[in-house]
């Protein structure tokens, strides 16, 4: 895919927090929360980026929405008209265009909903606020995106505690939806949802994604869920991308330790296969004083004092795949079997 094709560019993303201490609020450290990450998006793809709690994917989806001002890097959108803009220079005013193209799925559905506004409110939102429509074409505007995810417009006047979580969720889905966005940051969609329901959500995404020709930034920590609905695939830990691949070869063939320890945790069906997992030792390291060399050195059991001291680069392994590792090569790195490559 050639990088016209690319909707977003995000080139040495950084997303430093200060530690401060003592009563005049100095500051003494910072938190390494992003720490010069790169990857692109593709236009009409799902790119899921995955990790353990704390790794700074939500961070990095906040950086893509400018909720958080950048420290430092580049995020490059192609907007429709083939110009490329670099959304963490604009201004507040710069980015009210956008704002409209880039949109937000929560991960709660139920505190992500104001309990005090109706449906119609909550959708209708962005719609008020942005100009777009008013009085009887806002409520039929309103009604047809309740249509679209699975809701009848008569709910319209309801509040949020007279919903079930499945349903919160295709609210949210349908505020996200509202303003005709391009891309959408979906950030642990289903992951509060019960597992009966996630199936049915996941399914209304693809749909939408078909219809509407959106393109996902699917951050979850879920792999069973991102084998499923992903295009391509990267792994964070500690702030940084360690591994990029196209689902399928990401987890039939990770180039990673740290891929391959998270790949061993998916639910398998046989039981004979649960002895394999691969249980990492220690705790995820301390973004605020990560240790040198490799950050997963001190949990990977294939280190050696090359690790210890220089950090490897994200480099390319072989076409469409890179990994961050020193030893990507020689290492035998065992995968998960993906439905539907036999």
């Amino acid at each position: 895919m050639s990088v016209e094709a690319d909707l977003l560019r995000v080139e040495d993303l950084r997303m430093h927090f200060p530690i401060r201490r003592g009563l005049l609020r100095r500051t003494v450290g910072q938190v390494r929360a992003v720490d010069g990450v790169g990857f692109s998006i593709r236009a009409g793809e799902t790119l899921g980026l995955v990790g353990e709690s704390g790794c700074g994917k939500t961070t990095t989806g906040r950086c893509i929405l400018r909720v958080y001002q950048p420290t430092g890097g580049e995020m490059l959108y192609r907007r429709a008209d083939g110009q490329v803009v670099d959304l963490a220079r604009l201004s507040r005013a710069e980015l009210r265009p956008y704002r409209r193209q880039v949109r937000l799925i929560f991960q709660d559905p139920y505190s992500s909903l104001n309990p005090r506004w109706s449906v119609f409110d909550i959708v209708g939102e962005p719609l008020r606020v942005n100009g777009v429509a008013r009085g009887r074409e806002l409520e039929d505007r309103v009604a047809q995106l309740l249509r679209r995810v699975g809701l009848r417009p008569e709910y319209m006047r309801r509040y949020p505690h007279a919903f079930s979580g499945g349903e919160r969720q295709r609210i949210g889905i349908a505020r996200a939806l509202a303003l005709s966005p391009r891309l959408v940051v979906a950030d642990e969609p289903v992951s509060a949802l019960d597992v009966s329901v996630r199936a049915q959500v996941l399914n209304l995404l693809q749909e939408l994604q078909a219809e509407l020709r959106l393109t996902y930034l699917f951050i979850s920590h879920d792999l069973s869920v991102v084998q499923y609905i992903c295009d391509r695939v990267a792994v964070m830990y500690v702030g940084r991308i360690v591994e990029v691949a196209e689902t399928r070869r990401l987890f039939a063939a990770p180039r990673h330790p740290y891929t391959e320890a998270l790949l061993s945790a998916v639910p398998k069906p046989d039981p004979r296969l649960r002895s394999t997992r691969i249980v990492l030792e220690g705790d995820v390291a301390d973004p605020a004083n990560a240790p040198a060399g490799c950050h997963f050195h001190p949990r990977c059991r294939y280190a050696r004092d090359r690790c210890r001291v220089e950090a490897p680069p994200l480099r390319e392994i072989e076409p469409g795949h890179t990994a961050a590792c020193h030893f990507s090569e020689e290492l035998r790195l065992r995968g998960v079997a993906v439905p539907g490559t036999e």
